[in-house]
């Protein structure tokens, strides 16, 4: 499990990607993604750039995009859909300048808010970061509610609303901040380490707050050998077992949560894929089985495991035991490598979408706006501030 953590750079992008949301929040068949010619990133950003200030028809992001084959079959996108995608980018970008908002995205999101709408995107710890850089009065936080509380701690000034329906996760919602206060009853010498994917309830009643990019950094380097990891107990084993490994001791009490994506994963699976593909890398993340990090090449973050797959060589194949939205993300930003085998989706995060991110926009008064009782979010505050400090160290 790699300690530090690998940063996106924040991409402001005003207009349409041409990927449409791919299929129902449930588990779905592979996308075998091909080669895309002489697509790449920077090419489009700087079509989609230049295009906002001219206005960009349909023909033109179609002929743009034609050449982009996510394979799955709830995954294709049409003229019809460029068409109907459009309108929707471009009011988007339009509301923002008049409501004085910005735009946050996780990773797992739909493409096209990514590289549509988006003002910052990446993974949990990056977004965190980039909240605390906000000028803007409004965030629009295009992912679950958890998310949304960070940045409100981070910004209490400012308006956060949260576009989708479903803003739960199922790692937050299987912990309460009384369950925290319980546990710090029967252990009271622990060091209380809550994962990010927590309410601001939680945090308020924990010491630390780290992410999957930095759980190994800040739990090795606390002074207190006795932690309490809560609530993803998968990530918590695979924790011990990296420790073990360094030869790091610290006794550490796991809670019994997981992330319901992340867990479908399995050792047959890997089996197969490797069977099949001569040479395949086998990226995970740290939220799935111990058994499954232990057959991966490499266990990380988000935003690690870009940088990973940076790294190898052209033609790499590579399994991504992850949500379906880093799958869409990798095969446009490196379209000279190949992403294959199990895609797993969040019904949460895919509940995000440019129709409701639009509405948002449009009734603000409607909106899910994400309001902090000032003592919690003080004190949550502080745990994600010790974070900040344990990451920087």
């Amino acid at each position: 499990m790699p300690v530090s953590s690998s940063l996106t750079a924040a991409r402001p992008l005003p207009v349409f990607t041409g990927f449409s949301p791919c299929g129902p929040p449930s588990r779905v068949p592979t996308w075998a993604f091909q080669g895309t010619g002489n697509f790449s990133l920077a090419n489009i950003e700087i079509f989609l750039q230049f295009a906002i200030f001219r206005g960009m028809t349909a023909e033109e992001l179609y002929k743009r995009l034609s050449s982009i084959q996510p394979g799955a079959v709830l995954c294709t996108y049409s003229m019809e859909k460029c068409e109907q995608m459009l309108p929707l980018i471009n009011e988007i970008n339009e509301l923002k300048k008049e409501r004085d908002a910005v735009i946050l995205a996780h990773s797992y999101v739909a493409p096209e808010i990514i590289l549509g709408v988006a003002d910052y995107d990446g993974d949990s710890f990056k977004l965190s970061q980039d909240a605390t850089k906000v000028s803007a009065k409004t965030i629009v936080f295009s992912a679950v509610r958890f998310m949304g509380e960070t940045a409100k701690i981070l910004n209490p000034t400012k308006d956060v609303l949260i576009p989708g329906p479903l803003t739960g996760c199922s790692l937050a919602d299987s912990i309460t901040g009384a369950e925290v206060k319980a546990l710090r009853e029967k252990y009271p010498d622990h060091t209380f380490v809550c994962y990010i994917n927590t309410t601001a309830d939680v945090k308020a009643n924990c010491d630390v707050c780290v992410t999957s990019s930095n759980v190994m950094k800040i739990v090795s380097s606390l002074e207190n050998d006795k932690i309490v990891f809560v609530p993803d107990g998968l990530m918590g084993q695979n924790l011990i077992d990296e420790m073990k490994k360094r030869g790091i001791k610290k006794e550490i009490v796991l809670h019994s949560g997981c992330c319901y994506v992340h867990e479908t994963y399995d050792s047959e699976l890997i089996n197969f894929f490797r069977s099949q593909n001569p040479g395949l890398k086998v990226v995970s993340h740290p939220e799935c089985h111990p058994g499954v990090a232990l057959l991966s090449d490499y266990v990380g973050s988000t935003g690690q495991m870009v940088n990973y797959i940076k790294e190898q060589p052209e033609g790499t194949p590579f399994l991504l035991l992850t949500e379906c939205g880093l799958n869409a993300r990798m095969q446009y930003e490196f379209p000279n490598k190949t992403f294959i085998g199990s895609c797993s989706m969040c019904k949460y995060m895919k509940s995000n979408s440019l129709e409701n991110i639009l509405e948002t926009l449009r009734h603000p008064e409607k909106a899910q706006h994400v309001e902090l009782d000032e003592s919690v979010r003080v004190a949550a505050k502080k745990c994600i501030d010790a974070m900040f400090y344990y990451a920087a160290k």
